[in-house]
């Protein structure tokens, strides 16, 4: 069996019967949604890694993962493992096989069939060493078992406590890598401590989302929102700051001086000055690729339907009205503007690749002194 001590970013390991399996919500929270969305997507280990010291050279690394088929579009990749030595990347492995959930994605019904655990080995160098072994950030994985050909220590962090909560685009989707994702790309060239609350789909202002923030140690907080509550055509501009800032009271119970930053999202072209919701476009389908569209209509602006542009400006509202002094306002298009999405597009009009990952990881990261300035 795996040490729990070596798992590093989830809120809740669960025991199943074959290992641990990494949550980023907890059970409580997770009994108050039926959202099967929300119940796949909090328990893919965004930002999850085993952290350990040792001086083995060969490690074994049981995992089960769980691979996603969506009906009507291209297969999806096997997710990667990213394995650090003493920060350095030093190896990229699969884990081809697992159980397997197809789900129809109009209706989001889903079929599950189970497989077999399958078994990673990893090579390193002789000495003692940091390891770090990072989980795929968008597929499921129990972790069953760990044998190594010496001791084996759990690895602790002195650095700050990051926690960030967003869309997918912070969970990571269409990202290649676990560490190309731009909270990961952030948090190690910050040296911080990361647990990503990104949740793709489901950065929906739920109540039970600001109380596990509340409730969990953080020395910097960050919260990414906009880009789920236009396309799933959730708000509207009268309910959206209030809801903003009882999360931001909610969050302050736990956190009463905790630098926090309030994210707005980036530029997506589909939804600046259209609303949602977000539909599949039908024409990119019928080519074999997966690509979105804006569903909604313009002149229900006026009526308050959000759009990113309204959402930047209520958010940045909030912010001013609070008086806070350890909140401050991060405009989204200062790390993906409408000049980077032309040069790096959104390769399915909502979800930044790797490069562009890397890209707003930087420019967050540069955003000033993350223990000072927040």
């Amino acid at each position: 069996m795996i040490d729990p001590a070596l798992v590093h970013g989830a809120i809740e390991l669960e025991r199943t019967d074959r290992g641990l399996l990494p949550h980023r919500l907890p059970a409580w929270a997770r009994a108050q949604t039926d959202d099967p969305q929300l119940h796949l997507v909090e328990a893919q280990p965004a930002g999850v890694r085993l952290a350990l010291r040792t001086s083995a050279t060969r490690l074994e690394l049981d995992v089960l993962p769980t691979k996603r088929r969506y009906a009507g579009t291209p297969p999806r990749p096997d997710g990667w493992y990213d394995v650090l030595v003493d920060g350095e990347l030093v190896q990229r492995l699969q884990a081809p096989g697992g159980n397997v959930l197809d789900v129809e994605m109009m209706t989001g019904a889903s079929t599950f069939t189970a497989g077999e655990p399958l078994t990673l080995a990893i090579a390193l160098a002789d000495g003692e060493k940091d390891v770090e072994v990072w989980l795929p950030h968008d597929e499921q994985t129990e972790l069953v078992d760990l044998r190594a050909d010496a001791p084996v220590e759990p690895l602790t962090s002195d650095r700050p406590r990051w926690l960030h909560h967003g869309s997918s685009i912070s969970h990571g989707s269409m990202a290649t890598h676990p560490t190309e994702t731009w909270p990961v790309v952030a948090a190690r060239l910050a040296g911080l401590d990361l647990v990503n609350l990104g949740l793709g789909g489901s950065a929906l202002l739920d109540p039970f989302v600001a109380r596990t923030i509340r409730d969990t140690p953080a020395d910097l907080i960050s919260v990414k929102l906009g880009i789920n509550l236009v396309n799933q055509d959730l708000l509207r501009r009268r309910a959206l700051g209030p809801a903003v800032h009882g999360w931001l009271d909610t969050i302050r119970d736990g956190h009463p001086e905790t630098p926090i930053r309030l994210v707005s999202s980036i530029h997506c072209g589909i939804h600046e000055s259209t609303p949602g919701p977000s539909a599949p476009d039908m024409a990119a389908l019928a080519e074999g690729r997966l690509a979105f569209v804006a569903g909604g209509d313009p002149a229900t602006v006026a009526q308050g339907a959000l759009t990113l542009e309204v959402v930047r400006e209520v958010l940045a509202e909030v912010v001013e009205r609070r008086g806070d002094p350890h909140l401050s306002y991060v405009d989204g298009l200062a790390l993906y503007g409408a000049e980077d999405a032309e040069r790096l597009p959104l390769p399915d009009n909502l979800h930044p690749d790797s490069a562009a990952h890397r890209l707003i990881g930087e420019r967050f990261a540069a955003l000033g002194d993350w223990l000072g300035d927040w």
